[in-house]
């Protein structure tokens, strides 16, 4: 995409283009992670914890981040952390490990299933072809990376607009209905909390892109456009699957179950593909950030990280994740996700805004 060779665009939208992108599959590509944070608390309840809970401690967190990314100079969650807790920022790489392979997991399960169920390959077949694909992309990384991310999360925009579209015309008293009358129910602030922590574990893959950023106001502005074109997709599917409530609350993949309900098949297919899309692009990210961490550790002892290493990396994070598989979809969002929340709290979040907010005041004074 050439205009994200334009300053303006690799300031203010790439940051948000990476985040989304990787956010997406891991975060709501299946729609089950909306349903187990969101809309079980009721789709008022769902929609506050969205905005009020979720937007804003992303906004908070990326902005922080950012700019102290942009103070000090540091582009690899390694330097990042070494910056604002030492030595213990090796509890943060235990715990990226631990989410980036139930997030690999996940993806690999999803991609795996999608093509054998939907366009009857085998199952080993969609694991295959998003490892390739995966590989490939860590193998270029940089620039490919960039405009793969990008040029993907507009088509994600514009397929889960149809989504919504369909769902209003077909379902539109439904949603309404369940909009007005559907309940608050308690835990809603908690279950939103959980979700905006555990996606913070994908903070490390857009540091890559943040260089580009010179001063504080872009810093600001740039994880303010993050933070919302993270949320906004997850908005738009959640009004297309609040017509389904309470129904689809225990399907495993509700999007797949939303699109069978709209009954438009083009859709469908379409979705798929883009979910696809978003599988690679999350596992992509994540390995990304994993590969800037080891090559920024060999740098510093003048040492290079071979591009040839960058895939062997990704094929042996995807084979490991693949026997995680095993537990189940729903098992790995409520359990995994849930318990890497409160790790990452601890050890990324309160850090960020104690001693990181103090160092970026210091910085600046």
């Amino acid at each position: 995409m050439a205009i994200l060779d334009r300053p303006f665009a690799q300031k203010y939208f790439l940051p948000g283009f990476v985040f989304q992108g990787v956010l997406i599959a891991g975060g709501y590509g299946t729609g089950r992670e909306l349903v187990e944070y969101f809309l079980k608390y009721g789709p008022r309840g769902g929609i506050l914890g969205m905005f009020l809970v979720t937007a804003v401690s992303w906004a908070a967190t990326l902005t922080l981040t950012f700019e102290f990314s942009r103070l000090f100079k540091v582009y690899d969650y390694r330097s990042l952390l070494l910056r604002i807790i030492g030595r213990f920022w090796i509890l943060f790489e235990l715990l990226y490990l631990v989410l980036l392979l139930i997030v690999l997991a996940v993806v690999g399960s999803a991609a795996g299933v999608l093509l054998r169920d939907n366009f009857g390959l085998p199952y080993l077949a969609g694991v295959a072809l998003m490892l390739v694909s995966i590989c490939f992309l860590t193998f270029k990384g940089g620039r490919i990376l960039e405009k793969f991310m990008s040029s993907w999360s507009i088509l994600i925009y514009v397929v889960y607009s149809l989504f919504l579209l369909a769902a209003i015309i077909k379902f539109g008293p439904e949603i309404k209905n369940n909009l007005k009358t559907g309940p608050v129910l308690p835990g809603w602030p908690v279950g939103a909390f959980k979700y905006a922590l555990y996606n913070l574990g994908v903070i490390p893959s857009v540091l890559f892109c943040l260089p580009y950023l010179e001063r504080r106001k872009e810093a600001v502005f740039s994880a303010l456009m993050a933070s919302m074109m993270g949320i906004l997709p997850a908005f738009i599917f959640f009004i297309a699957i609040v017509g389904f409530y309470p129904e689809v609350v225990t399907k495993e993949v509700p999007a797949y179950f939303g699109l069978q309900k709209v009954g438009n098949r083009g859709l469908l297919i379409a979705y798929l593909v883009v979910l696809f899309g978003t599988l690679i692009q999350t596992g992509t990210g994540f390995i990304h950030a994993f590969n800037q961490r080891i090559q920024a550790a060999l740098e510093a002892k003048g040492k290079k990280f071979p591009a040839w290493c960058r895939p062997l990396v990704a094929a042996f994070m995807i084979l490991v994740s693949l026997m995680i598989a095993t537990f189940g979809l729903i098992s790995l969002v409520a359990k995994g996700y849930g318990t890497i929340s409160w790790g990452i709290f601890g050890v990324f979040f309160i850090p960020l805004f104690t001693r990181g907010l103090y160092l970026i005041g210091r910085r600046r004074a």
